[in-house]
């Protein structure tokens, strides 16, 4: 995750959500970070990671469509995180 930036979206409500991780993948060269997670109180989490321009774009976008369906209750980029912070992110790889 060297040199890569984190972006994480969060909304009340799944439809809101998809709407949003659909038009961040969409409108930048991101990539998501395994599925999505649910917090609780009928919180939902997405995470992406890319170059920090594409991640600044894409969540940027992200939230704005998916505060057309529901509560953005926060849309924030992590911006070169630190190499230890990849420990705590969800994996795209499967485990065997």
């Amino acid at each position: 995750m060297a040199n890569q930036a984190i972006g994480i979206l969060e909304t009340r409500g799944l439809t809101a959500l998809v709407q949003g991780t659909d038009a961040m993948l969409k409108a930048a060269n991101v990539q998501i970070l395994g599925p999505m997670k649910g917090v609780g109180s009928g919180l939902v989490s997405a995470t992406v990671t890319g170059d920090v321009a594409a991640v600044n774009a894409a969540i940027e976008t992200g939230a704005d469509t998916a505060g057309r369906y529901g509560e953005v209750v926060t849309a924030h980029v992590i911006a070169r995180p630190h190499n230890d912070t990849a420990k705590l992110m969800p994996s795209t790889k499967s485990k065997k």
